[in-house]
């Protein structure tokens, strides 16, 4: 057995770090995480290309890899959120912490790696890998691929989609209120400018993420591959191989309010071993989302509702 066949994907959501409050995300399915808190409401799709984690039987890819802005993407984090009060936009980011140290698990190329990362795809990064609770944040403003800037009235938000009709694809743009928002700030409408825009630490403080205003924001790339654990980055680099310097720790990602210092939700990918999972006897994922949207999910699930997406 392949080193990374030893262990299988679980991923797993919710409003803060404390993991047995999180629910089990139904990964490549377009059924959401539903997140309430006091500091917002969200909603969370992952999907994965070839995917063969938990819970048993998951779709092991999405329509949303064909459609045709995301033929190459391996992964995506899509998201949309409503803060409960407003948020400076320098302050909001997005990105990867740890609770331990990891200095001594990175490989020899990762400061090749992360500069290649930094100029190539997001200049906007921040971080340090080397600190005891080493973290790698972007401001959401500049770092995030697809920023949506939606309505404050519910009544007449969008279901964006493209492609297939079963897969929800977020585009670059506007919709209702959020329309004239956009232009009175003078956001670009093409995805990258937009980023280069937010570059600009004034650009960033000039925006405010507005209490009741839902945002759409979709987040992938082509170099996770979340079926061999490993990061490929392409450019001539050999492949890095996760599970080679994994210390047990998962892999993290937060929507953060850095001047309060305060998680808005915690999006967990953990490996666990494939005896491990077997014996656990995992739901398949219709019996996991029947028992999460009847209330028998974890203790503190943020699971609830209905099912309308968007």
């Amino acid at each position: 057995m392949a080193l990374h066949e030893q262990y299988i994907l679980r991923v797993t959501a919710g409003s803060t770090y404390d993991t047995s409050k999180h629910e089990d995300v139904l990964v490549n399915s377009e059924k959401p995480v539903h997140i309430t808190s006091d500091h917002l409401d969200a909603k969370i799709h992952i999907r994965i290309k070839d995917y063969r984690g938990l819970p048993h039987g998951s779709p092991s890819t999405s329509p949303y890899f064909s459609t045709p802005q995301h033929p190459y993407d391996r992964y995506s984090i899509g998201f949309s959120f409503t803060p409960k009060r407003d948020i400076a936009g320098h302050h909001l980011v997005f990105g990867n912490d740890f609770d331990h140290p990891i200095r001594d698990r990175l490989p020899p190329l990762f400061d090749k790696a992360f500069g290649i990362v930094k100029w190539w795809i997001d200049p906007g990064l921040d971080g340090d890998v080397y600190g005891d609770e080493p973290y790698l944040y972007g401001a959401l403003l500049s770092s995030i691929n697809v920023l949506r800037i939606g309505s404050t009235d519910q009544s007449t938000l969008e279901n964006k989609t493209e492609g297939d009709a079963d897969a929800i694809v977020y585009t670059e743009g506007a919709e209702g209120d959020g329309v004239p928002v956009r232009e009175e700030h003078g956001i670009p409408g093409d995805a990258k400018q937009r980023q280069k825009y937010f570059l600009s630490e004034d650009k960033r403080k000039g925006y405010t993420f507005e209490a009741g205003r839902e945002h759409k924001c979709d987040f992938f790339n082509p170099y996770l591959d979340f079926n061999e654990f490993a990061l490929k980055l392409g450019y001539g680099m050999p492949a890095i191989s996760i599970i080679g310097h994994w210390d047990g720790q998962p892999l993290r990602y937060v929507l953060k309010d850095r001047e309060t210092n305060t998680e808005l939700f915690v999006i967990v990918f953990q490996l666990i071993p494939t005896d491990e999972a077997k014996a656990e006897g995992a739901k398949s994922p219709d019996e996991k989302f029947e028992l999460v949207h009847k209330g028998e999910g974890k203790a503190g699930s943020a699971g609830g509702g209905d099912d309308d997406l968007d």
